[in-house]
C-alpha cells in the first residue's frame, strides 16, 4: 500500500520513516531527495478520509495547520492517501512555558470559532449539535459492550450509573462549533517557543465545545496550574471559555470509559499502559 501511494503521489524519496501515536491512521514521514520532508498519511476508512478532506478544506487560511499537496480517492483496496506539508517543531509536552500554553489557547479558540459552513456540502463531517446529548450517550454505549468484558460487574454497573446521573447535570450545548475530538499534546506542534499549528483531524465533528478538553486537560493543564491559565487567558482572548470545571469531571469520566473499551477493541496486551492509566481514572472516578 505505502509503495503504490508513493507511486501515485510521484515521489522521489529517500528515506521513510513510521510515526508513532498515529492510532486512526497510517503515517509516514518521508524525506525527499530534494532533502524537503512530507507526511504521507492513509486513513484506516473512506469515513476517517472524507473528515480529513473536508476538514483541510473548512480550516485552511482560519487555523494553522500542514499544506494539503496533493491527496488520493483511492481505490478497491485503499479508502485514500494525503500529501502533507510538515510543520516546523515537535509535539507539545507538558514542560512547556506558559506563553505556548497561551498559545495553544488562542489555537483551540479560533478553531472552536468555525461553525458549520453554509456553502459547503458535508458527506464525512457530522453536525452533530442539535442532537448532543444523544451523540454522548451513543459514543458512550457503543464502548459499553466492551468495556463490560473488562470491567468486573459491579464496577460496570457503578459506570452506567454514574453516567446517567452525570449527564442529567450537564449545562446547556456550547456551539456549534467545530471540534477536534483528539485535541491533545500529540497533535498539537510547537517549534521552541511558538505554536506551529495542528495536526490529526479524522475525528472531527460540530458539535459543542464541552468535549473538547478532556485530553488536552489529562496530557498538558493539568501537570501545572500557569500552564492552565495562561491556556484560558489564550483562549478567552478569542471566545469566553466554558466553565471547565462543570463539564470537566462528566468527560474525564467518559472519555476513561470510552477508552477503555477503544483498548478492548484494538487489543488489550498493545495498549495495557493506557488501558491501566484509563482504569485508575475510572475508578477515582467511581470512589
Amino acid at each position: 500500500m505505502l509503495n503504490r501511494v508513493i507511486q501515485q503521489f510521484e515521489l522521489n524519496v529517500l528515506s521513510i520513516n513510521g510515526v508513532e501515536d498515529s492510532h486512526s491512521s497510517t503515517v509516514y514521514k518521508c524525506k525527499l531527495r530534494n532533502r524537503k520532508n512530507v507526511y504521507l498519511k492513509i486513513p484506516y476508512t473512506k469515513l476517517k478520509y472524507q473528515r480529513e478532506l473536508e476538514a483541510y478544506e473548512i480550516l485552511k487560511d482560519r487555523v494553522s495547520i500542514p499544506k494539503m499537496l496533493d491527496y488520493w480517492s483511492g481505490d478497491e483496496v485503499s479508502p485514500g492517501a494525503f500529501l502533507l506539508s510538515e510543520l516546523k517543531g515537535k509535539p507539545l509536552t507538558n514542560k512547556a512555558i506558559p506563553t505556548v500554553a497561551f498559545q495553544v489557547g488562542i489555537l483551540h479558540a479560533s478553531m472552536h470559532q468555525i461553525q458549520p459552513p453554509t456553502t459547503m456540502k458535508l458527506t464525512g463531517i457530522q453536525n452533530e449539535f442539535s442532537e448532543w446529548s444523544n451523540f454522548v450517550e451513543r459514543q458512550f454505549y457503543s464502548f459499553a459492550e466492551d468495556v463490560k468484558e473488562v470491567l468486573d460487574e459491579n464496577l460496570y454497573r457503578q459506570a452506567i450509573e454514574k453516567f446517567e446521573n452525570m449527564k442529567l447535570q450537564l449545562p446547556p450545548s456550547d456551539g456549534p462549533s467545530f471540534i477536534h475530538m483528539d485535541f491533545r499534546p500529540a497533535n498539537i506542534i510547537v517549534d521552541e517557543d511558538k505554536v506551529s499549528g495542528m495536526i490529526d483531524f479524522e475525528s472531527v465533528r460540530f458539535g459543542s465545545t464541552e468535549i473538547d478538553f478532556t485530553k488536552l486537560y489529562r496530557d498538558f493543564l493539568s501537570f501545572d496550574f500557569n500552564l492552565y491559565q495562561s491556556y484560558q487567558e489564550g483562549y478567552n482572548s478569542i471566545r469566553p471559555l466554558i466553565d471547565l470545571e462543570v463539564v470537566l469531571p462528566f468527560y474525564q469520566f467518559t472519555d476513561a470509559f470510552n477508552s477503555i473499551g477503544w483498548c478492548k477493541r484494538r487489543g488489550i496486551e498493545k495498549n495495557a499502559s493506557f488501558l491501566d492509566e484509563n482504569l485508575s481514572i475510572l475508578k477515582k472516578a467511581l470512589l
